[in-house]
């Protein structure tokens, strides 16, 4: 035995350094995009269909603008099976192997610690035997509790990210899907009071 918390999610990653990280703390079927080259890569795309219709997928990619945009891409073309979104936060850095950072500057997977691989894993449900019953968090209720529309809805947002230690680029419609896999309507409330009080406390007044 490995010590290694197996995950039967089959986890997709851009790059072979992002599969070498999360090699060291799962046990897992690991699926290299190669970045961009997964839009020309039809083998490799019907793998990772035909692990999402059997065992079920984790898209983790970085928190940069192109890893938004192949999550994006892997989302429209995976039309079917058990998708598991999975994000990092955006954390300002250089991992050790570069001369230098990336173009915004945030670490990727590869450059992520243990602790916050396990728990972003762990937030979105994947080590659960069963696929957890979503809720029904939608961008209206995220409105109701001043996330959108009022004056200071993007700041709050941001700053709702920051603590669930989500990237910066997620959207609101990302933000739902994130908020689905861990409460519902009922407990939505509750949820935002534990992350950040200031937000409802700004949504009542």
């Amino acid at each position: 035995m490995s010590g290694k918390q197996h995950i039967v999610p089959a986890i997709v990653v851009e790059g072979k350094y992002d599969k070498i990280r999360l090699e060291s703390v799962v046990d897992a079927v690991i699926l290299v995009t190669g970045g961009f080259r997964i839009y020309h890569n039809a083998e490799q795309l019907a793998l990772i269909r035909y692990y999402a219709e059997t065992t079920g997928i984790v898209i983790l990619t970085d928190a940069d603008a192109a890893g938004f945009q192949i999550r994006s891409y892997l989302k429209s073309t995976i039309r079917t099976g058990t998708i598991y979104h999975v994000y990092i936060p955006g954390i300002h850095g250089k991992e050790h192997r570069k001369r230098l950072p990336s173009a915004e500057g945030l670490l990727g997977v590869e450059g992520m610690d243990s602790d916050t691989l396990m728990f972003a894993l762990e937030r979105a449900g994947v080590f659960d035997a069963q696929p957890r019953k979503r809720g029904d968090i939608t961008p209206a209720m995220l409105y109701a509790c001043g996330l959108t529309g009022a004056k200071d809805a993007a700041a709050a947002r941001a700053a709702l990210l920051s603590a669930m230690h989500l990237p910066p680029h997620l959207s609101v419609k990302g933000l739902c899907e994130v908020l689905s896999t861990m409460t519902d309507a009922d407990g939505l409330e509750a949820l935002l009071e534990h992350y950040l009080p200031a937000v409802q406390e700004e949504a009542v007044t």
